[in-house]
C-alpha cells in the first residue's frame, strides 16, 4: 500500500513589482549617471556566476553603452572559486548564460592569478583578479539578496562580488577560512581597500521579486556602493519568497543548482543552513529534503548537496566531484558537500524519507510540499493534510487535486513546470 497522500496543487500570490523593460531601464540610468568613460579606456565588466533573470541582455546593453562612448568593453569572470577554481571553468559557466565572446562581440579574460592590494585588520591580505587590476576602470553586475551562509549588513551584492568573486579561488578561500566572521566581517573591510586601491568606477545592483524577476536597477557610483547597498538588501529581503508551512515530513524539491543559489537550496528559505558550526533559522520543522536533479547550469557543482536527506541515483550521476569540492573546501563548509543517502529512484528516494521522518506516516496524515526550486515558489504540490496548516497571511488558491505518479523506472511524473 502506498505511503502518499493525495497532493493539490496551489498558487500563492506574492508582492511582486517588476520592471516590465529591464534593458530600457538599465540604458536609462546608465545615461543618466554623470560617471565620465574615457575614449579608448579598457572597462572591465565584473559577472558572476547567478542566473540572474535577463543577465545576457543587460551585459549586452552596458556593453553597447560603452562602445557608444568610445570605451573597450572587456568581461571579467566575477565568481570566486566556481567553475571549478578554472579560468576555463569559469568562462564555461558564464557561456552557459549566453555570456561569451561569440555571443557578446567582445573579449572574456579569464584568469585565477591575482594581485595582493593591501592588508586589514594589520595582517590579513586583500587579493583581486590580475587583470581587473589592470583595466582602466571596472563595473560590477550582481544581484543583491540575503546570503545563504550568514546575516549582516552586506550579504551578497557587489560589496561581496568586489572582495570573493573578484578574489578568484585565493581571495575567496582567504576570507572563508576564517568562518562565518570572514564573511560578516572581511568582506566589507575588504571591499573597501578595494575601492580605494582599484579602478572600481560603477555597480550595477540588482533587486528580484519573489518571482525571480528584475524588482529594481540602480546604477550606483564607486562611493555608493557601500552606503547604498544595505537598503538594497532590505528590499530584497521584503520581496524574498516563502514557505507558508511551518511543519513539513518532507521537502520535495525538483532541481538544485548554482544558478538557482549559492548552496542550491536556499537556507532563507528553508531554514535549513546546516553549517556545523553556526545555527539554523528554525522558522520551519522540516524533517526531511529530497532533492530530485540538478540544473544543467551548475556544470556538475553540487555544492549544497549535504544539505538534502535523500537523492535518487540520476542526480548523483549529474555531480562532478573534483568542481564540486573545490566550491566546498573554499567555502571552509565541509558538511555542505556531503553525500546524502542515495537511492536508486525517485519513489525510493521519496519513500525511504517518508519512512525516516521521526514519526509513523499515513496517507492521512503525512505533510508533504513539493517546489520546483526556491527561486520557484508561486506554484507547489501540498498534500491534502498539510494544506490545512498553510499559514492565514497569504493569498492563494487551489487549482486541482492529484495523486502521486511514477513512471516504471520510479521516476516521479507530477512535476512543477519551469
Amino acid at each position: 500500500m502506498s505511503i502518499f497522500p493525495r497532493m493539490a496543487k496551489i498558487k500563492l500570490r506574492f508582492e511582486t513589482p517588476e520592471i516590465s523593460d529591464v534593458c530600457g531601464e538599465l540604458l536609462k540610468q546608465l545615461q543618466n549617471n554623470s560617471i565620465e568613460i574615457k575614449k579608448d579606456s579598457r572597462i572591465g565588466i565584473a559577472v558572476g556566476s547567478r542566473g540572474i533573470h535577463k543577465i545576457h541582455e543587460m551585459v549586452r546593453v552596458v556593453i553597447k553603452f560603452l562602445q557608444e562612448k568610445g570605451a573597450q568593453p572587456i568581461i571579467i569572470p566575477a565568481m570566486g572559486s566556481h567553475g571549478g577554481a578554472t579560468a576555463a571553468g569559469q568562462k564555461e559557466v558564464l557561456a552557459g548564460y549566453g555570456i561569451s565572446e561569440e555571443e557578446m562581440g567582445v573579449p572574456v579574460q579569464a584568469s585565477m592569478e591575482t594581485i595582493c592590494v593591501g592588508y586589514i585588520n594589520k595582517n590579513i591580505p586583500v587579493y583581486f583578479d590580475k587583470v581587473a587590476s589592470e583595466m582602466d576602470g571596472i563595473i560590477l553586475m550582481n544581484r543583491v539578496k540575503p546570503h545563504t551562509d550568514y546575516h549582516a549588513e552586506y550579504e551578497s551584492g557587489l560589496m561581496k562580488q568586489m572582495a570573493i568573486g573578484l578574489g578568484n579561488h585565493k581571495g575567496a578561500q582567504n576570507i572563508h577560512s576564517y568562518g562565518i566572521y570572514g564573511l560578516q566581517k572581511l568582506i566589507p573591510e575588504s571591499a573597501c581597500l578595494i575601492l580605494e586601491k582599484m579602478p572600481v568606477i560603477m555597480g550595477i545592483a540588482i533587486v528580484e521579486n519573489a518571482n525571480d524577476r528584475t524588482a529594481e536597477i540602480h546604477v550606483l557610483n564607486a562611493k555608493e556602493i557601500p552606503e547604498k547597498e544595505p537598503e538594497l538588501l532590505k528590499k530584497a529581503k521584503e520581496l524574498m519568497p516563502y514557505i507558508p508551512f511551518t511543519d513539513i515530513d518532507l521537502l520535495v524539491v525538483e532541481e538544485t543548482g548554482k544558478n538557482i543559489s549559492g548552496v542550491g537550496i536556499d537556507p532563507n528559505i528553508t531554514g535549513r543552513t546546516f553549517i556545523r558550526f553556526g545555527k539554523d533559522e528554525g522558522h520551519i520543522n522540516l524533517r526531511r529534503i529530497v532533492c530530485l536533479d540538478l540544473t544543467p547550469e551548475s556544470h556538475g557543482n553540487a555544492l549544497g548537496i549535504g544539505i538534502v536527506d535523500v537523492i535518487p541515483r540520476r542526480l548523483y550521476d549529474k555531480v562532478d566531484f573534483e568542481v564540486t569540492y573545490a566550491n566546498v573546501i573554499t567555502s571552509g563548509f565541509l558538511e555542505r558537500g556531503f553525500t546524502p543517502i542515495v537511492q536508486e529512484n525517485d519513489y525510493k528516494a521519496m519513500e525511504v524519507a517518508l519512512q525516516c521522518c521521526g514519526r509513523k506516516i499515513t496517507p492521512e496524515n503525512a505533510r508533504i510540499l513539493q517546489i520546483k526550486n526556491t527561486l520557484q515558489l508561486e506554484e507547489m504540490f501540498v498534500s491534502v493534510p498539510l494544506l490545512k496548516e498553510i499559514r492565514c497571511d497569504i493569498s492563494w488558491e487551489k487549482v486541482e487535486e492529484f495523486s502521486y505518479q511514477f513512471s516504471g523506472e520510479g521516476e516521479l511524473l507530477n512535476l512543477l513546470k519551469s
